[in-house]
């Protein structure tokens, strides 16, 4: 709901003791808070899980396509090189706002939309114009920056076809990728995504051309369903505060330390 950790605080929708009393369960929740106690940004915590499910003999990129999108760089299996990452722009928040708007639907089924448009080289440059694309790391975003309204600035007083808005929203979304896969993970041999986009053919396909030479593939491809990838990686860092081990990454989020992520709501 509201993320703003050089604020000192994070706000998410959840209920967690609702939950337990519902479920019969314990709960663990609130997992970005500590890391921004910490001084960290309290996002992506993706990364460490990446790291464990897809390293490989080659450095690699994981790509995490929600609203906002994120990137892990994987060094290869045995460097001693650290796990970096962070969220590098808009993914599908403002792809999805833009069709509710103009489709009445809650996204473009596909990229099919899209497709059929345009990317507006002037208004592209525009969108890409944005501080934060060139901040470095470690840093984090969300709606609270990427929004109907600060499309609106961006627009100003262009006249242009919404399927055209659309497909440059998409390109959009893919070239913030690619240059911070080139400026940060430039050895990365290849790129995985998971997240919803994932599932639009049309941002996977500018993505592909965003990130050349590196091959681009789903997940799904390496056995992980780009759907399951995020629900997973909280499984797995709700079972490390379970067992009282830090499962955050300095190096990534910028803390002090790494630190027991996560609040547990027992039940009875």
């Amino acid at each position: 709901m509201r993320h703003r950790p050089e604020a000192g605080y994070t706000i998410q929708l959840n209920a967690p003791a609702t939950l337990a009393e519902l479920t019969g369960i314990d709960v663990v929740a609130d997992f970005r808070s500590r890391d921004i106690a910490a001084g960290g940004q309290g996002a992506p915590l993706l990364p460490a899980f990446h790291a464990g499910l897809f390293t490989t003999h080659t450095p690699r990129v994981v790509v995490n396509i929600g609203g906002v999108a994120n990137v892990s760089g994987l060094p290869a299996a045995g460097s001693v090189e650290p796990v970096i990452g962070f969220d590098c722009g808009p993914g599908n928040v403002l792809i999805d706002a833009w069709a509710e708007e103009h489709l009445a639907e809650p996204f473009d089924r596909d990229g099919d939309w899209a497709a059929g448009g345009h990317s507006n080289a002037t208004l592209l440059s525009a969108l890409l114009d944005e501080p934060y694309f060139s901040l470095p790391p470690p840093k984090s975003t969300g709606r609270e920056l990427f929004n109907r309204e600060w499309l609106t600035h961006k627009l100003a007083q262009r006249k242009l076809a919404p399927r055209d808005v659309q497909a440059s929203l998409t390109r959009l979304t893919a070239a913030s990728i690619g240059q911070a896969i080139a400026q940060h993970f430039a050895p990365a041999g290849d790129v995985l995504v998971c997240g919803g986009g994932a599932f639009n053919a049309t941002l996977m396909r500018m993505l592909g051309e965003e990130c050349a030479p590196r091959p681009v593939a789903s997940t799904a491809q390496f056995g992980v369903a780009p759907d399951h990838v995020e629900a997973l990686a909280f499984a797995w860092l709700a079972r490390e505060h379970l067992q009282r081990r830090p499962a955050s990454l300095p190096a990534v989020t910028g803390a002090r330390g790494a630190r027991i992520l996560g609040a547990l709501y027992p039940v009875g």
